[in-house]
């Protein structure tokens, strides 16, 4: 996938409020492209109590942040989701302008059984293409995620996380402590540590 860039450094982040019902969540994200350097991108993705983090590099901003949201999810999908298609479209004329990003997405490759069929849609708007681009691949991820045949799998990938990673309470505080300055991240900084 690629995407144009422009010859200055583009960078943006989000913020959303966490959920509890089992769906993943677009908690932060950050991207940094520019005409002659690799895009980078860095997401937070979060479920109840349970977030991932991941960074990665892609051929633009868009393909950076899809890269990072797969190395994300890898524990709860057991793989990385297939893009199938990835659409833009314009809904009016002029800058302020909204766009329609329609991805969909097939299920890892080596997923066996009920988890290893079908296909799944997502659709966001925005005037930002990459923050659309961004949502409507999580919003697909959420629609594989509620199939009957993959219930529990975020829980479980939580579980796991937790077996290796300590005590919930600690990670819900770290948690909590990440949200809050979620507004003052230095991106270059944030993509650092």
């Amino acid at each position: 996938m690629s995407s144009s860039t422009s010859d200055r450094p583009a960078s943006a982040a989000t913020t959303h409020a966490p959920v509890t019902d089992g769906t993943l969540q677009l908690a932060r994200w950050t991207v940094q492209s520019g005409s002659n350097a690799q895009s980078r991108g860095a997401v937070v993705i979060a479920s109840g109590d349970s977030q991932w983090e991941a960074t990665a590099e892609g051929n633009g901003p868009i393909d950076a942040l899809y890269r990072a949201v797969d190395r994300a999810v890898a524990g709860v999908l057991a793989g990385h989701p297939r893009l199938l298609s990835y659409d833009i479209h314009a809904l009016a004329e002029g800058p302020e302008a909204e766009g329609e990003v329609r991805v969909k997405i097939g299920p890892p490759s080596g997923a066996s059984g009920a988890r290893g069929t079908g296909r799944y849609a997502g659709t966001a708007r925005s005037t930002n293409i990459v923050a659309a681009s961004i949502e409507a691949y999580v919003e697909a991820l959420n629609a594989l995620l509620g199939e009957e045949h993959w219930a529990g799998a975020t829980e479980s990938a939580a579980n796991r996380k937790r077996a290796r990673g300590g005590d919930p309470a600690e990670a819900k505080a770290r948690r909590a402590k990440l949200d809050e300055s979620a507004a003052e991240i230095d991106t270059t900084d944030w993509f650092n540590r």
